[in-house]
């Protein structure tokens, strides 16, 4: 039986047709958000707690790891700033903006009632800089959660970058390397979740959070301004 040149477009156009994959609904995001900002407050509080010097490996290797994990389904930002930044930039808008904060420090007060639950903390100072140390702190905070959030935004958002399979490894390397810097100096949050759940750790003062959370969600808008500066065809 012969097949008419027609029949056989129709066949190749089924063939070929791309399937049509459903966007993420807004709940897995939230969840993929809760679970990975739950798995880095919980890695920072533990380590920490032990007193590891090797304390930023860590930090930087668990969000790496749950960027990859969650990145396909919520864009793996797991810290308010970063989310900040998504939003100034314009990959999200402002209600996945404000149930992602909602669930990343909701996440964060989880895993801090987890870490002092299970972790017998070593010899832990609260962190209450004032004077020059609470400058230095803003200083160092700002710039290096600025850097965070413009490394997320140009290797995990940017149109030059589709597909690409370092975007996690160049975050974690971020945060580790920002720990290792200036950890001493401000503690190392970069990341308003870290800095609440460290806080009800005992790690800041309450102060110290409050100042972090604004100087941090600053830095994240900064960036995504400067990203939209800087990239002014990547809308």
């Amino acid at each position: 039986m012969s097949v008419t040149a027609q029949e056989a477009a129709k066949v190749v156009t089924r063939q070929e047709a791309p399937k049509v994959v459903a966007a993420p609904r807004a709940g897995q995001k939230y969840a993929v958000e809760l679970i990975g900002t739950f798995f880095l407050v919980f890695t920072v509080g533990a380590m920490v707690y032990s007193g590891s010097p090797l304390a930023p490996l860590a930090i930087g290797s668990s969000l790496m790891v749950m960027v990859y994990a969650g990145g396909h389904i919520s864009g793996g930002h797991y810290n308010p700033a970063v989310t900040m930044a998504a939003l100034v930039r314009g990959r999200i808008g402002t209600r996945d903006a404000v149930g992602y904060w909602i669930t990343q420090l909701a996440a964060g007060l989880l895993a801090a009632g987890v870490v002092r639950g299970v972790v017998t903390p070593a010899a832990v100072k609260t962190l209450a800089p004032a004077g020059h140390a609470l400058t230095a702190a803003i200083v160092v905070e700002l710039l290096f959660t600025f850097a965070l959030a413009h490394v997320v935004l140009n290797v995990a958002t940017s149109k030059d970058h589709p597909n690409n399979s370092f975007y996690g490894l160049a975050i974690g390397f971020t945060v580790m390397v920002g720990a290792f810097a200036v950890g001493g100096i401000s503690g190392g949050a970069f990341n308003p979740a870290v800095a609440f759940g460290g806080t009800v750790m005992g790690l800041f003062g309450w102060s110290t959070f409050f100042i972090y959370l604004v100087v941090e969600l600053i830095a994240g808008a900064a960036a995504g301004l400067a990203f939209r500066a800087l990239n002014p065809q990547d809308k």
